[in-house]
């Protein structure tokens, strides 16, 4: 089952990016999350864009959650996937960066 990420999920924003996006979405945020939100499967775990390989971690993560569209919404994690998206495209793995990269 396909599904799209949107990372930031601490913020309002990334809520009201999923009202507008409809079903099948997973909301994913590198910061504390609750675990009851974690275990519920309503929210993920993001690896920390400080990591050397959070590219190839998110890559890892969208191909085991079935993820085939991400939004990243926050600035450092869509420079780190922009820089990436050669690789998400051959996994065919749609990247809605920000304009202003």
């Amino acid at each position: 089952m396909p599904f799209t990420l949107i990372t930031g999920a601490t913020n309002a924003r990334a809520h009201q990016l999923k009202q507008t996006l409809g079903d099948k979405i997973l909301l994913g945020d590198y910061r504390e999350l609750p675990a009851f939100m974690i275990e519920a499967g309503k929210m993920l775990q993001l690896p920390h864009p400080s990591s050397a390989s959070y590219a190839h971690q998110m890559l890892t993560l969208c191909l085991d959650k079935g993820v085939v569209a991400v939004f990243p919404l926050e600035q450092q994690e869509a420079v780190l996937l922009a820089e990436a998206a050669q690789l998400f495209n051959e996994f065919n793995i749609v990247l809605h960066l920000p304009d202003d990269l």
